[in-house]
């Protein structure tokens, strides 16, 4: 499996170089038999900053988070940006389509926290793979079908280590895989019929599967092929953790064998977590 050769290469080479704070996290991830549980970031810790802002990962790294999830789309004029939405118009005091306008056109634009404008800037993916470079992990959500560019930055910034590219559509997916089969991929399933084409056609290193499918015989057959499963606390789960409930809400999303778990409410996951022994 691609996962169990890059673990290794990683072991291999963590004695001969100083081991970065992402070392342990990689080390964990592509070893998803580690017993770890890890987590992510929703759009990188963003309860007091804007979404996908360096400020948020930057809080994420304080934290102690594994994987930031950032989401990438590409400018008119080609350059990677972080942005969710189709439009600017929620996270900025601009309005329109990211894709539709330049670089410079975006960077005079100005993200908004809670409804305020602040005085932070649209980031570049570059500028955020800077900062996660040997910290943490990425998960970067493919919000284009421009991924070349996208692709350019990964390899430029040699964050190949620490990127895996995330997708529902399995094309897309099809298209990084082309490049390198060194690439990092989490698909996205529905069904453990979509799981098991997703095992077979990229041999990936970590699964994104739903509540609705969260079963002992889904998370088997992910773990018995060597990767690791992603679920969602987004939601119903988030809101349980926020009223206090954090031990119910994480417990019945690892049940059946999930091993990282994407959250608005990061801190408070790690802290019970690290209670349990299920982190570092």
């Amino acid at each position: 499996m691609r996962n169990l050769i890059l673990y290794l290469s990683l072991l291999l080479t963590m004695p001969a170089v100083a081991q970065t704070p992402v070392s342990h996290i990689q080390s964990d991830f592509l070893n998803p038999a580690s017993g770890k549980i890890l987590v992510a970031a929703h759009r990188a810790a963003h309860k007091k900053h804007p979404e996908n802002s360096i400020a948020a990962i930057k809080e994420a790294i304080r934290l102690g988070v594994d994987i930031i999830e950032i989401d990438v789309k590409v400018s008119k004029d080609g350059i990677p940006m972080l942005m969710h939405d189709g439009k600017v118009d929620r996270t900025t005091n601009g309005k329109g389509d990211l894709e539709e306008q330049t670089y410079k056109e975006l960077r005079k634009l100005h993200l908004v926290q809670d409804g305020k404008k602040t005085g932070k800037v649209i980031p570049t993916l570059r500028e955020a793979l800077e900062v996660a470079k040997g910290k943490i992990m990425v998960d970067l959500d493919l919000k284009t079908d421009r991924i070349d560019e996208v692709i350019e930055v990964v390899e430029s910034t040699k964050t190949e280590d620490i990127v895996f590219f995330f997708d529902s559509d399995y094309q897309i997916l099809s298209k990084v895989d082309a490049v390198s089969k060194q690439f990092m991929l989490m698909p996205r399933a529905h069904n453990i019929a979509m799981a098991d084409s997703a095992i077979k056609l990229f041999k990936p290193e970590v699964i994104h599967i739903d509540d609705s499918f969260n079963t002992p015989e889904v998370c088997k057959l992910i773990k018995n092929n060597h990767a690791r499963i992603w679920i969602n606390a987004l939601g119903k789960p988030d809101e349980l953790i926020q009223q206090g409930n954090v031990k119910q809400a994480v417990d019945a999303l690892i049940t059946n064998g999930a091993n990282v778990i994407q959250t608005d409410e990061p801190e408070k996951i790690l802290k019970y977590l690290k209670e349990s022994k299920l982190h570092r």
